[in-house]
């Protein structure tokens, strides 16, 4: 059975499907087992100077930026896309590997830049896969994307009880074996058939894929907000509210379990109707929940808007995904990397930011993403402008 007669008859059921949805899972586990530990794995075990930390945190989201765009134009070509999963897969093992083992602050860095940064090409890939073999839009991104914050639900806390019981080689050793069964699933992915792009859809297409810098920059500016307001919670919760890390990670997980089914809701929806206006909507969401937030003064209240939050991670996050690929529709492995590389270039913005509010206190975390919603969404409407997509 193919790849196009499987879509025909049910994607969401299909033997295809089901390999890809096993990739998210076992590709979101792996990051949640390694990305929220690496600055205290640096801290703690290879005892860097602040300088750097900073500086390690700097240059390795940067050469995942490159090499996500590289491998996108390369998967946009002749190179199928299921072996640039594999390669990330098999990168990601190399390096995880080393990290289990190696000590030295400048061969983790190295590390890091060359292996590593290969391992953040396979969500675009992953969902530019998906696009592809469901041939335009579809529920398949949504429900992959869903799947992946379901493997973020889970991941952090095995990782945490694995750095107890089997210390720093256990983590990056179970992160190396889960990517390198990553590479192996891939390799059994069918070739997904060649899909011409209609010479209206490609007029189409061509004129919003020149505003492409304008929405990526706005989502630089949305996916920093979001980043920045995660990051801060804890630590405005904990200050300002005379609240607990319980309430922290309470309000933290009630978010993520409201916006599962809101990625599939909202996923149904973009598929009806104007995906630039959903994510207007959700721009639009987020200036009402990071201004509450700034005026907020319990704890009950920040449990309350994460709602609201988990509505703006929903819309954009996840309806934003395939907004990207319908700016390019010819090439989703381009479109793709843009959309992930908005979010590392946001989380960056971000980091940066949360040691401002530092220095002036927490509550002018909500203050900044705010400021850059605005920002997002001015940017957002001028790109709908530009490109008539709010009309379609």
């Amino acid at each position: 059975m193919t790849a196009l007669s499987e879509r025909r008859s049910s994607p969401l059921l299909s033997r295809t499907f089901l390999q890809l949805s096993a990739i998210s899972v076992v590709t979101g586990v792996s990051m949640a087992f390694a990305l929220p530990f690496n600055s205290l794995f640096l801290t703690s075990e290879i005892k860097v100077t602040p300088f750097q930390l900073g500086f390690f945190l700097i240059v390795s989201p940067l050469a995942m930026v490159a090499a996500s765009t590289i491998m996108g134009r390369l998967s946009d070509g002749r190179v199928q896309r299921r072996y640039m999963l594999a390669v990330g897969g098999v990168a990601g093992a190399i390096g995880y590997g080393l990290f289990a083992v190696l000590r030295d602050y400048w061969f983790l860095l190295g590390t890091s830049v060359i292996f590593i940064a290969i391992t953040g090409s396979l969500l675009p890939q992953l969902f530019a896969y998906g696009r592809q073999v469901s041939q335009g839009p579809s529920m398949v991104v949504s429900v992959l994307r869903t799947l992946l914050s379901v493997a973020w639900v889970a991941g952090p806390p095995v990782a945490a009880l694995l750095v107890a019981k089997t210390g720093w080689v256990g983590l990056f050793a179970s992160t190396a074996a889960l990517l390198l069964g990553v590479a192996v699933l891939a390799l059994t992915l069918p070739v997904p058939p060649a899909a011409p792009v209609e010479d209206e859809v490609e007029e189409v297409a061509g004129q919003a894929r020149g505003n492409m810098p304008v929405v990526s920059a706005a989502f630089v500016f949305l996916q920093g907000a979001v980043a920045l307001a995660v990051g801060g919670l804890p630590l405005f919760i904990t200050t300002e509210l005379n609240g607990t890390a319980g309430d922290a990670g309470l309000a933290m997980g009630l978010c993520a379990a409201l916006e599962i089914p809101m990625m599939l809701w909202f996923g149904s929806l973009a598929n009806r109707m104007s995906q630039h206006k959903l994510v207007v909507i959700g721009a639009a969401i987020s200036l009402s929940y990071h201004g509450l937030m700034v005026f907020t003064d319990s704890v009950w209240q920040v449990m309350s808007a994460q709602l609201l939050h988990a509505t703006v991670i929903s819309l954009v996050m996840g309806v934003g995904i395939t907004y990207f690929q319908s700016l390019d529709p010819g090439r989703p492995g381009h479109a793709t990397t843009m959309f992930s590389n908005t979010q590392i270039v946001g989380g960056m913005v971000a980091g940066a930011l949360l040691g401002v509010s530092q220095q002036l206190g927490f509550r002018w975390v909500y203050g900044f993403s705010f400021t850059m919603c605005v920002l997002g969404l001015a940017l957002l409407l001028v790109a709908g402008r530009l490109t008539g997509s709010s009309r379609r």
